[in-house]
């Protein structure tokens, strides 16, 4: 399954980039956008996850996002994110992008992570920007008195500019670049691995399905990265004790 290219690569590598998508957190049981059972599906997401149902419909807006932090909270990080914090501890840079707004890397002990598309159990001042912890019974800011949202991006909003500053500065300067369970199709994540490429990363797919990505990727592997990335982490821990 695993190149001995690869792992000469990882041998002689101090910067890892690491972007994950709906894949690894649907292990754990989280729904995923796209796909048969996917929410995407429901029309209900593209109308209540908005800009205009949140200043229009608030009520409906905040049940709909209280249910999904309810939901989320009975869901607990898989093999694949313990790995991904195994692998993290072997290198001087690791980075984690997520797509994810569930928290699960965060759970699991990941110590750089960027998150794309926010955090569903944080809320965001509209006023000032602060941020705090969610709250059903609270809309207000802490430090202001500020409507607050929660910190995720909506539909039709564009990512925050210094966090895909940082995400892709990340992949710009990276060794290697692994991409595990996204769809590699949602912009902008989903330049991230090409933008890794033309600066010399090589680049590791890790996925059920083929995707867009595959025919670029210096290697694309089939199967839940809560297999694969297991394994991956106690080859990675036995050749680090050979040095």
């Amino acid at each position: 399954m695993f190149s001995e290219k690869l792992f000469i690569r990882l041998r002689n590598a101090s910067s890892i980039a690491v972007l994950t998508g709906a894949g690894i957190s649907a292990e754990s049981g989280v729904p995923t956008f796209r796909g048969k059972e996917g929410i995407w599906n429901d029309g209900k997401v593209e109308e209540l996850a908005t800009p205009k149902s949140m200043d229009e419909n608030p009520e409906q807006f905040w049940q709909f996002y209280n249910d999904r932090r309810l939901k989320l909270q009975q869901i607990r990080p898989n093999l694949g994110h313990y790995a991904l914090v195994d692998i993290e501890r072997h290198f001087e840079e690791f980075t984690i992008i997520t797509q994810n707004i569930d928290d699960l890397h965060r759970r699991a002990g990941t110590k750089n992570l960027i998150e794309l598309h926010g955090n569903i159990y944080r809320d965001k001042c509209t006023k000032c920007g602060h941020l705090q912890g969610s709250d059903a019974d609270m809309h207000s800011c802490v430090k202001c008195g500020g409507l607050i949202r929660p910190d995720v991006v909506l539909f039709g909003e564009n990512l925050e500019e210094n966090v895909l500053k940082k995400a892709q500065e990340a992949a710009a300067v990276c060794e290697i670049f692994f991409s595990i369970g996204t769809s590699s199709v949602v912009e902008p994540a989903a330049s991230l691995p090409y933008l890794a490429k033309a600066n010399g990363a090589y680049i590791v797919e890790i996925n059920i399905e083929e995707t867009p990505l595959s025919i670029h990727a210096n290697e694309s592997m089939r199967g839940l990265s809560g297999k694969i990335l297991p394994q991956m982490a106690i080859l990675i821990d036995k050749l680090f004790m050979k040095r």
